[in-house]
Parts: structure tokens; C-alpha cells; sequence
């Protein structure tokens, strides 16, 4: 009997162990906004170094187990640009469109663009950040496999509908639906000129742009963008695009 009592005490240990081993860190929003920001800096790093580029220029986190990908560079081997907003930008080698068929992307333009977008929330832990609670904002990849067209985050016309019918001040602004650091990266690169959607896709590159370049501690929950995700509060969230910009067109 003394031996079945010790046998089901040292499993109780055991699984109470495994279950805080298993926790995630509870997030609270630092009361400095600087601290949320070096949070986020010091999580990109990190995935930087975790991740890699597949052969269509997929992000991939490095396995453990698999040697297959010994040999793949990380994200933070292939020349990554920060801007001075924070963000960050990577061009995939032998991904961009040729100087025939590239295409100046303006900060205005409708683009046409195969997209996997997911946001993070950079959280500290015993004095080290890292990314948590990753969410699919838009993913045409694995979802439709259409690029989509015009996305809301990258320019919104001061006389869109959303913003001449919006009810709050909040709406009426631009701010509260496009995404600024995208916005400013995506002009780096060339768009293609007319890439078939019949074509398997060849992703160009990622953008990675931290909360205080994106809806940073915005009071409101920003706008549901159709067909990408439900309302979710966006605050201190960091977002990593991953694309390839099929063709842009002047706005009318």
C-alpha cells in the first residue's frame, strides 16, 4: 500500500512539473511603451535566428530533429534592412522580378499580392523575449491560393467609403486601418508585371514590423479587414508578412 501511495505521489510531482513547464507566461502590458518596444526588437532577433526561407520562400522554423535544414541560412543571415521606423525588410535572392518586368510599387497604388500574414506579441520571460500568440491576420497562401487585391492595410484613399462613412473620429482616420511600416517597406521592392496566378508562387520576401510601426497602443480595435481574420484587438502586436506582389496599378 506504501509503495502505490509513493508511486501516485511521484506522479502528482511529476505532472504538476510538466504543467508549469508547459505554462505560458502570463502577458501585462509594460506601463513604459519603451520597454513593449525593446520587447519587440529582442523577439525579432530571435525569430530572425529560428527561422529560414523554404525553396518557394516560405518561413520555416529550424527542427530539432530534421537535419534537412542544416544547411539553410537564417533570416537573420540573408541582409536584413531596418528602417527607421523599426521595421524590417529581407529580398529573397533570385525571387525578384527581372529589370524588363519589375514594376515601382507607389504609396498609393492598388497591389495584387500572394500573402501569409500572422501577427505575434512579444512577451519577456526570466529576462528574455520571444514571440508569442501567433495569430493568421491574411493567408492566400494556404487559404484560397488567389492573391488578393487592393488589402486595406497597405493604402486607404482619404475618400474610401470607410473612412467619408465612418461614425467615429477613430474610422475617420487613415491611420486606423493601414499598416505604416508595411506600407514603407513594400516600397522597396518591385512589383512583377501581371505574375500568373496560374504560376506557382515564388515569395519575394518578409517584412517584419514591430507594434510601434504598425497599430502600436491604439484605444480601439481596428478594422475587420473582410476575409482575413475577425476582430481581434491588434494592440502591441507585431506583424510578419511573407509575399509576393503579383502586379500594382495606378489608383484612379
Amino acid at each position: 500500500m506504501k509503495k502505490i501511495f509513493l508511486y501516485i505521489l511521484a506522479g502528482s510531482l511529476c505532472f504538476t512539473a510538466c504543467k508549469k513547464d508547459d505554462e505560458v507566461s502570463t502577458y501585462v502590458e509594460p506601463e513604459d511603451i519603451t520597454t513593449q518596444n525593446t520587447y519587440d526588437d529582442q523577439a525579432i532577433k530571435k525569430f530572425m535566428d529560428e527561422n529560414y526561407l523554404d525553396a518557394q520562400g516560405n518561413i520555416k522554423a529550424f527542427s530539432s530533429t530534421d537535419t534537412s535544414d542544416d544547411n539553410e541560412k537564417k533570416l537573420s543571415e540573408l541582409n536584413p534592412v531596418t528602417l527607421p521606423s523599426g521595421t524590417i525588410y529581407i529580398m529573397r535572392t533570385g525571387a525578384q522580378p527581372s529589370p524588363a518586368d519589375e514594376q515601382v510599387i507607389g504609396s498609393t497604388d492598388i497591389i495584387k499580392v500572394m500573402m501569409k500574414a500572422t501577427t505575434y506579441l512579444a512577451i519577456n520571460s526570466d529576462g528574455k523575449s520571444s514571440f508569442t500568440a501567433a495569430t493568421d491576420f491574411m493567408n492566400t497562401i494556404n487559404g484560397t491560393g488567389i492573391p488578393a487585391v487592393d488589402p486595406k492595410f497597405y493604402y486607404t484613399a482619404p475618400n474610401d467609403p470607410l473612412i467619408t462613412n465612418a461614425t467615429t473620429d477613430a474610422a475617420k482616420k487613415q491611420s486606423y486601418y493601414m499598416i505604416e511600416g508595411f506600407s514603407e517597406a513594400l516600397q522597396k521592392f518591385k512589383a512583377f508585371n501581371n505574375y500568373s496566378s496560374s504560376e506557382p508562387y515564388n515569395l519575394q520576401g518578409v517584412i517584419i514590423v514591430p507594434s510601434r510601426a504598425a497599430f502600436a497602443r491604439d484605444p480601439y480595435f481596428p478594422y475587420n479587414y473582410p476575409g482575413y481574420s475577425q476582430v481581434i484587438s491588434l494592440r502591441n502586436k507585431t506583424f510578419v508578412f511573407n509575399f509576393q506582389v503579383y502586379n500594382r496599378a495606378t489608383r484612379p
